[in-house]
């Protein structure tokens, strides 16, 4: 399978604890998947919202595509999500609980589709994040003396 990733959303593996991970195609319009393949994308501020039926990414930035001019699409409109059912009952079931939520991890081509990778996560607390920044930082001193 060729995996073609086009943005990623850096900060949610910093800022939560990713429990399960989901596939989910995304139902774009012609501009907005030339808009992908030109990696014009952003979900740094997208979030994931569910109702138990269908799976919304919201608040994702896909720039509108230039040549495209008067046929373009609203950069921040929602998108539908693509998943089975089971995979929406189970992340419907998930944030049900107490401080789980959707998130989206990275948008990607495979074999010609745009894919996103979704993960149902638990934010972490400020002691969490701090032990992540210490254990990098002893991981970079470490490299750093067997490389001398």
């Amino acid at each position: 399978m060729d995996k073609k990733i086009i943005a990623t959303n850096r900060k949610a593996r910093f800022e939560y604890s990713l429990l399960e991970h989901y596939e989910a195609g995304i139902v774009l319009l012609g501009t907005e998947i030339k808009s992908v393949r030109a990696r014009q994308v952003s979900i740094a501020e997208a979030y994931v919202q569910t109702d138990g039926n269908e799976v919304w990414l919201i608040n994702s930035h896909i720039s509108p595509y230039d040549p495209a001019s008067r046929m373009n699409h609203d950069p921040k409109r929602k998108r539908k999500l693509l998943l089975n059912k089971k995979e929406i009952r189970q992340l419907w079931n998930g944030i049900r609980q107490k401080g789980l939520t959707i998130i989206p991890i990275e948008i990607y081509l495979s074999n010609g589709k745009a894919k996103l990778d979704i993960a149902l996560a638990r934010g972490k607390k400020l002691y969490d994040k701090r032990r992540d920044i210490a254990d990098r930082d002893m991981e970079r001193d470490a490299e750093r003396n067997s490389k001398k």
